[in-house]
């Protein structure tokens, strides 16, 4: 069939093919060729290329969630005193919660082949949708040092076991607190990154759908490894938690659930980036919810058991894995540790953390920075930033890091969704989305509407962010007092408030139907009738 979306006035007729299943696609001709908000990678997908399946989505799931930092998640919910069933069932219920705006603003991807800051243009307008592009972006890169840092580390503690633990490597001229080998180990996995994605989202497909079965295979020998050694688990598994069930529990566990849902509320931002290659929505929904929570509860049980394993064999719970396969006595062990480990944070970090800043700072000025541009400058960022000093505390990692991201992210989130959903009912004119002077142009370029409520909901989802003394940037009583009991539900609240706010103003002050000023992008041709796509 075809959808005829005549767009704003004085732009120029032209027809959305629609397939049956919703997919829509945009005739030649419908976005100038000279269009300053357009280029080859922020252009919609062709119908003919969004052709990732089910278990397409779900080994990108699989090869995100299985990682270092998520395999310590539980670790750091253990060390602010849960027990093992506490860190599950807090990991496993903020991943289905998280599931659910991941599944909504992803629904856009497969119906209109957009990634997640041209769908941003829609609420933000087609200017001010730099803003949450590249709150994005710098969210993105961060985590990018974090876990290119940690990918660098494993190498260093992995190699050194292969050395046998020769001192000119594992004890060489420290720089900067850490030895020299193991700032080497951090450019060579900065290089490999680079390497991959450098040759575009096919080659991020590709090593998704081979990385995740490696990865899980990889998990699994590490738990047959330390059960056989430790004669069964026992130790973690028996200990109690120190926060029981009851008044002391509650304060920790929702900061931890917002930190936890903060962890990839990233991608219920981005995840159009990769949507938009969907074969249908049935693909997207089904690969998602088999892959995202199902895999990181399973993950961080796993983690728990091969840690209670090590528990029992050195005396002491020993988190991380790679530290963990290098007390291996088997060199092949180690080095099939060592394949796992660094094919678990290369996914993870090239799918996860380099896609969307590329396509981010990509949007920023789509003539001069192409997606592989984007993704040199998302590098030299995540480095920039220091990622080392981010890991160091469990509490800061957790509640300011992952809590204060995860406040603002879901105040982004709830503005999304509302536009979509709420008041555009998943209906958007493809080609104003590209234009000056469009549908989306709004004012200059910004929706005021979008602006008010990601500053209302950002000032309620963190304003009153606070940190214990000693433990973190912010002050005890918050940075605004009275904002102090939101903080501990800051995604929640940045989500909901916003959604409800722009909801509210779209509705009291609708934006004008048409465009205000003529288009200098050049000018839209009417195409003939466009051809049904079946």
């Amino acid at each position: 069939m075809t959808d005829t979306a005549p767009g704003s006035p004085g732009s120029g007729s032209f027809q959305q093919a629609t397939r049956p299943d919703g997919r829509v696609e945009l005739p030649d001709g419908a976005i100038p060729a000279d269009s300053r908000y357009d280029n080859a990678d922020l252009h919609p997908v062709p119908l003919a290329e969004r052709r990732w399946t089910t278990y397409n989505f779900a080994a990108l799931w699989v090869g995100m969630a299985v990682n270092i930092p998520s395999w310590t998640l539980a670790s750091g919910l253990v060390a602010l005193g849960m027990d093992w069933k506490q860190a599950v069932l807090t990991i496993a219920l903020a991943n289905v919660i998280v599931l659910f705006p991941m599944l909504l603003t992803g629904h856009a991807g497969p119906k209109y082949g957009i990634p997640f800051p041209v769908l941003a243009r829609a609420s933000f307008g087609v200017v001010g949708a730099n803003l949450p592009a590249l709150l994005r972006g710098l969210v993105a890169c961060a985590w990018f040092g974090i876990q290119t840092w940690i990918g660098g580390q494993s190498i260093y503690f992995l190699l050194g076991k292969v050395l046998d633990g020769a001192d000119w490597w594992v004890d060489p001229a420290g720089f900067m607190g850490y030895p020299v080998t193991q700032w080497l180990s951090f450019l060579a996995f900065f290089l490999i990154e680079i390497a991959v994605i450098l040759r575009g989202m096919d080659a991020v497909r590709r090593l998704e759908n081979w990385a995740a079965p490696l990865m899980l295979a990889g998990a699994l020998a590490l738990l047959v490894w330390i059960a056989d050694k430790a004669g069964g688990f026992g130790p973690l598994l028996d200990q109690p938690s120190q926060l029981g069930w009851g008044a002391d529990f509650w304060p920790v566990f929702f900061p931890a659930l917002m930190g936890m849902i903060g962890f990839w509320s990233t991608l219920a931002l981005n995840i159009p980036d990769f949507t938009r290659f969907g074969a249908g929505q049935r693909a997207q929904v089904r690969g998602q919810t088999l892959g995202l929570p199902t895999t990181m509860a399973a993950f961080a049980l796993l983690s728990v058991l091969v840690t209670s394993g090590s528990q029992a064999v050195y005396g002491e719970p020993v988190w991380d894995p790679s530290e963990l396969a290098a007390r291996m006595d088997s060199t092949v062990g180690v080095l099939f540790a060592l394949l796992v480990v660094l094919m678990a944070t290369l996914s993870t970090n090239i799918a996860a953390n380099l896609v969307s800043p590329a396509y981010d700072l990509s949007n920023l000025a789509p003539r001069l920075i192409s997606f592989r541009t984007g993704a040199l400058l998302a590098c030299t960022i995540g480095v920039l930033i220091f990622p080392w000093k981010l890991i160091e505390n469990p509490s800061v990692y957790i509640f300011t890091w992952l809590g204060t991201v995860g406040g603002l992210l879901g105040t982004v989130a709830g503005i999304l969704i509302a536009d979509y959903w709420l008041v555009r009912r998943t209906h958007l004119d493809l080609a104003d989305l590209y234009r000056r002077g469009g549908l989306y142009w709004y004012d200059s370029g910004w929706n005021w509407r979008a602006l008010a409520a990601f500053g209302v909901g950002g000032v309620l989802a963190v304003g009153g962010s606070y940190s214990k003394p000693g433990q973190g940037p912010f002050p005890a009583d918050g940075l605004i007092p009275f904002l102090q009991p939101l903080a501990d539900y800051s995604w929640a609240v940045g989500m909901a408030s916003s959604l409800l706010l722009y909801v509210l103003l779209m509705r009291v002050s609708p934006p004008p139907p048409g465009p205000r000023l003529p288009p200098r992008d050049g000018a839209l041709k009417a195409p003939g009738p466009s051809t049904p796509v079946s």
